[in-house]
């Protein structure tokens, strides 16, 4: 805890003062642009990731960076969702998976997951991701890595189709108001993939992607 504790005292000390301007702009409300869902691994940091400042994106996290689909039954997500969507006002909703996912390890494993009950109930919302690899695929005849980043790449999929389900975000697609963006982040490599509807599969975002993608993000 001593280097959390000499990290507080640094950003009092030495980032707040030149901040100090928009932190009390900020103090009086929040107006993000992006709903940011991803993963709650230690290892992912949105902000770092997209270079972004306080109060650019609004972050939810959860092991696997799952939706469940709307139901009548309130959620930390389901509430979140419809916050951030009805009530902020976001034009742009992120959904990111990442490499070396341990919520999918466990999705593909549920036998391993027998002292952890919550955590596989939690799972069963990446079952489709896991049971449409299979299908596609045949897990035998996949390597482990391999098996694992379609499971994280398809989990991607399911998830933007689950929040298509709450109302909220189905209301505001339909006027055109939110866009929904799939990504995938590699730990190692720092690499982005992106989810192209059209051709159903994921692509590396490169230098020239990024003028591209900000015109269609608008």
């Amino acid at each position: 805890m001593e280097h959390i504790i000499s990290g507080v005292a640094k950003f009092q000390k030495e980032v707040y003062p030149s901040k100090k301007a928009a932190f009390q702009k900020l103090a009086n409300g929040q107006n993000p642009e992006v709903l940011f869902i991803t993963c709650a691994d230690s290892r992912i940091d949105p902000n770092l990731v997209t270079q972004t400042e306080p109060g650019e994106l609004f972050i939810c996290r959860n092991a696997g960076n799952i939706i469940p689909p709307h139901s009548n039954q309130t959620g930390g997500m389901t509430a979140s969702i419809e916050f951030a969507v009805a009530a902020l006002g976001v034009s742009h909703i992120i959904i990111c998976g990442h490499s070396d996912c341990g919520a999918m390890k466990g999705a593909i494993n549920t036998e391993g997951l027998s002292s952890l009950p919550h955590v596989k109930e939690w799972l069963g919302h990446s079952r489709v991701a896991t049971e449409v690899v299979k299908e596609k695929c045949g897990c035998a005849e996949l390597n482990n890595n391999d098996h694992l980043g379609l499971v994280i790449e398809e989990n991607v999929v399911q998830q933007l189709q689950h929040i298509k389900t709450h109302p909220a975000v189905a209301a505001k697609i339909a006027t055109g108001q939110v866009k929904l963006h799939g990504w995938v982040y590699d730990i190692e490599s720092a690499e982005i993939k992106t989810y192209d509807e059209a051709t159903g599969s994921f692509k590396p975002v490169e230098d020239t992607d990024v003028e591209t993608l900000a015109k269609q993000s608008k």
